[in-house]
């Protein structure tokens, strides 16, 4: 294994591939007695469509990563969250539109969990009977989840935004999407993505790098699989509808203003992006700005009212919004306050204290374990050392924040989502 050391931020990182194509990062922390495993495929509710081994495309319905996500805990001994957690460990998984992650934490028992982990997730069991009944118990999700504000003006926003981009697509899927997968879509989907070098595992604590590599090597199987070719869409710049509207039994308006941004490459710029987006945020319209002060104290928006930039392969966007009496005037504001900081610059010492609280918060995300591990995942799906976060910190001016602003803030760019009272 490969030793890396950050010296600035008193990390030390192991990273080896495995001869099947697994990267293993091992990020030590000998002082401390839990540990932290994650076990993540490169392949969520985005992957709708990829290439097979014949060479043709397939397209799945919306929703089969998050459908296998459940599905993956079923084995022919029983349920492994269950054996997991009887042996004092807390597990768990969760989908995004481009990954799906298993994990476990705990104090004890390391080995044993681990070895159950990377068993489970890489040997799947289904039958249709299982299969039908998990389609009623996720139909039951999707249509509580329905009924949800929050969720709605989100996936609301993404529809306008996008024309054809998968970014637009529930993870869950839909009560008729997911009617249409079986057993067989799930082995097919498991065997095209669910292979060692379209997967990682991150462990965080006081174990072994050697150990655990070993242990993967002898659990895992022995070929990688090929590389799997995706389809998300052809996508313009613009947005696909202006404004998007539905009307839910709420007790006040709520609105999201998006912004459709040029997506990064994989690579390095991808992490100057993400930096460069959140700061563009905090920035606009973070609880220190003068938006956000102006707004509030004129009662126009609450405590709701927050954002962020989020960004996926082949896809970014950055959105803010919440609870508001007049939404529209809201949504006006922001343009507005994006449009004056391009013309006349953000104050200095703003940006400065902006710039440091930025920094501070990823240093206090290396506090925690799943953070480390999700980073180090989300950096190796990406093509990006996520620990060289200070590199890029001491290289951001203030014109580069501006420039992502001029570029992607617009309101040529832009989409307002409105969920109105439902009227008596």
């Amino acid at each position: 294994m490969v030793e890396r050391n950050y010296p600035a931020l008193r990390e030390t990182v192991w990273h080896t591939v495995l001869p099947n194509g697994l990267n293993v990062y091992v990020d030590t922390r000998p002082e401390y007695g839990k540990q932290f495993a994650f076990f993540a495929a490169r392949y969520g509710g985005m992957d709708l469509r990829f290439r097979g081994e014949d060479g043709e495309w397939v397209d799945t319905p919306q929703g089969v990563a998050h459908f296998l996500e459940h599905k993956m805990f079923d084995t022919q001994d029983g349920n492994a969250l269950q054996r997991m957690a009887a042996q004092g460990v807390d597990p768990n998984a969760y989908t995004t539109p481009s990954m799906t992650g298993y994990y476990f934490e705990g104090v004890q028992g390391f080995e044993d969990n681990l070895r159950t982990l990377l068993s489970f997730v890489s040997q799947p069991w289904f039958t249709e009977e299982s299969v039908a009944k998990e389609q009623g118990i996720i139909g039951q999700e999707i249509r509580m989840i329905e009924d949800n504000p929050d969720w709605q003006i989100y996936t609301q926003m993404l529809r306008a935004l996008y024309r054809v981009h998968t970014a637009r697509t529930s993870i869950a899927g839909t009560v008729e999407s997911i009617s249409h997968i079986t057993a067989e879509t799930l082995y097919d989907c498991h065997k095209a993505f669910y292979t060692p070098s379209n997967m990682i595992l991150t462990v965080v604590g006081g174990v072994d790098p050697v150990k655990v590599s070993g242990l993967a090597q002898r659990v895992l199987p022995k070929e990688g699989g090929p590389v799997i070719p995706r389809d998300y869409g052809l996508e313009p710049e613009t947005p696909a509808e202006r404004e998007i509207r539905l009307a839910m039994e709420v007790s006040s308006p709520q609105f999201l203003k998006g912004y459709k941004c040029r997506p990064a490459e994989e690579g390095e710029d991808r992490l100057r992006t993400m930096v460069l987006g959140d700061l563009a945020c905090d920035l606009l319209f973070g609880e220190s700005s003068p938006l956000y002060q102006r707004l509030y104290s004129q009662g126009i928006i609450n405590s709701s009212f927050g954002g962020a930039f989020e960004l996926m392969p082949g896809a970014a966007f950055l959105y803010a919004g919440g609870e508001s009496k007049e939404p529209r005037a809201a949504a006006a504001a922001l343009q507005e306050e994006a449009d004056r900081l391009v013309r006349q610059g953000v104050d200095g010492e703003f940006f400065q204290r902006t710039l440091r609280a930025s920094f501070g918060s990823s240093l206090r995300g290396l506090n925690s374990f799943e953070n480390i591990a999700v980073s180090l995942t989300e950096g190796y799906f990406g093509g990006y050392d996520p620990f060289r976060f200070p590199e890029v910190f001491d290289s951001v001016t203030q014109e580069d924040v501006l420039a992502f602003l001029r570029d992607n803030v617009t309101a040529e760019r832009s989409s307002l989502s409105e969920i109105v009272p439902k009227e008596a």
